[in-house]
């Protein structure tokens, strides 16, 4: 009887033994959930497939907002990559804590966090901050709303719970009902920074919060009374509002609008890599990202990329008649130059675009007086100093073309003209100083 027991347990040992633990992932992701949702596994898909990986596959976990991709590599090798998506301000907590190899953010890194992420590499710099794609915040509403646009002051009223009411509106009945992002979010972060702080204003708190945009979306659209914000990338079928913003005429989050940055709630999609503590695989995936088919996975996900195409322009009243003749005779590239703050130096997106213009210029033969750089700047006091400035910043892009051998037409300042943000907050007065590109 005893040798009988024994021999049971000694079938039930292997099913009671501990499971053995997991290997390592070879790549961990933490951070935001409008990248994290769905474009990061699409780029890391897209990464192994570029590197012969077979058997590419992504699976979701027992918690909500995170996945695996897995793979074998060409010796057959299991690959795993973890995609935590909890929020942008996760992923730079999970690089202090050495449990995120890059934190994907919908926001810029904040100085707090870059004072405190010192020891790991300056995150400002090109190496660290790199930018993968964007994104407009699109201000959402349940289909059936008739209202058509929405001022950046009448949003801080609204959802700083000043404005309650569809008649205060000028339409409708009934109140307001307040659909919002949480605070780990980078979308909810770039509202609050270009709506609410710039007016002094706090997120009322009546409004409804949400991890995911994609759930967010879904209850606007149950709600007639409804209005809120989200990734464009997370809008599935809600209607959609223009944006004016100061004296800058009223915008939606076309591709093209969001591509220049013009359209007022334009933002930016991050990989923060640590310059100092950088792996393989965290290099690979960036470069992949920066690539042509990262970028097509990027707008096949719903987001803007960065590659460049020509746009024809309507005319518009206000045009100053240099520019009027620009929009009658020549194309405007997808792509506007910025600027580091406080300086004349091209920012970490603007680096990385001079490269993208140049192949652009190189593949449509336009390497010799077909280009016209525009350069544009914040209110002064002096018109005539605005102009200079304006007409500096356009200069810096044309050192840098001129690198490569190309010559320009024209180099032209317009000083404060044709604004696409508000003048009165710092984060308008930075998107006001811009340089189009233009090719005849």
């Amino acid at each position: 009887m005893l040798r009988h027991l024994s021999l049971l347990l000694l079938c039930l040992f292997p099913l009671l033994a501990p499971a053995a633990p997991q290997a390592p992932a070879q790549l961990r992701i933490q951070g935001s959930n409008t990248i994290g949702a769905a474009l990061a596994p699409a780029l890391v898909k897209g990464m192994l497939e570029a590197q012969g990986a077979g058997e590419v596959r992504i699976e979701t976990q027992a918690t909500a907002n995170e996945v695996q991709v897995r793979a074998l590599d060409q010796q057959g090798t299991p690959i795993r990559v973890d995609i935590t998506a909890h929020g942008s301000s996760t992923g730079f907590t999970a690089l202090k804590s050495g449990e995120a190899d890059l934190a994907a953010a919908s926001r810029p890194v904040k100085p707090s966090e870059r004072a405190e992420l010192q020891p790991l590499g300056d995150l400002n710099s090109a190496a660290a901050e790199q930018i993968i794609g964007l994104d407009g915040v699109a201000v959402i509403v349940h289909p059936d709303n008739p209202l058509p646009q929405v001022s950046t002051v009448q949003l801080a009223q609204i959802f700083a719970g000043q404005i309650t009411t569809w008649e205060a509106l000028g339409l409708g009945n009934g109140p307001i009902h307040l659909y919002a992002r949480d605070d780990r979010s980078g979308t909810f972060e770039t509202f609050k920074a270009l709506v609410l702080d710039d007016r002094g204003q706090t997120l009322a708190n009546t409004a409804k919060r949400f991890e995911s945009g994609e759930q967010l979306a879904k209850e606007v659209l149950n709600d007639r009374q409804a209005i809120g914000f989200s990734s464009l990338a997370s809008v599935h079928g809600a209607k959609v509002l223009a944006i004016a913003d100061g004296d800058s005429r009223a915008m939606l989050p076309s591709p093209a609008l969001v591509a220049s940055e013009d359209y007022p709630l334009s933002r930016r999609l991050y990989l923060y890599m640590p310059p100092t503590q950088a792996t393989p695989w965290a290099r690979a995936l960036v470069e992949f990202a920066q690539s042509a088919k990262g970028q097509a996975i990027v707008t096949a996900n719903g987001f803007v990329g960065q590659h460049i195409h020509a746009i024809k322009v309507p005319p518009a009243d206000g045009m100053p008649p240099p520019y009027r003749a620009l929009v009658r005779n020549a194309q405007r590239l997808s792509v506007n130059f910025r600027f580091q703050e406080g300086s004349a130096n091209l920012d970490n997106k603007a680096l990385r675009d001079v490269q993208r213009v140049i192949d652009y210029l190189r593949l449509h033969n336009k390497l010799k007086q077909d280009v016209v750089l525009v350069g544009f700047g914040d209110a002064k006091h002096d018109p005539e100093r605005a102009a200079l400035l304006s007409r500096l910043r356009a200069m810096a892009v044309r050192r840098e073309l001129a690198k490569e051998g190309i010559t320009l037409r024209e180099v032209m300042g317009l000083g404060d003209e044709l604004p696409v943000a508000t003048n009165t907050a710092e984060e308008g007065r930075l998107r006001n100083r811009r340089v189009e590109v233009w090719v005849y």
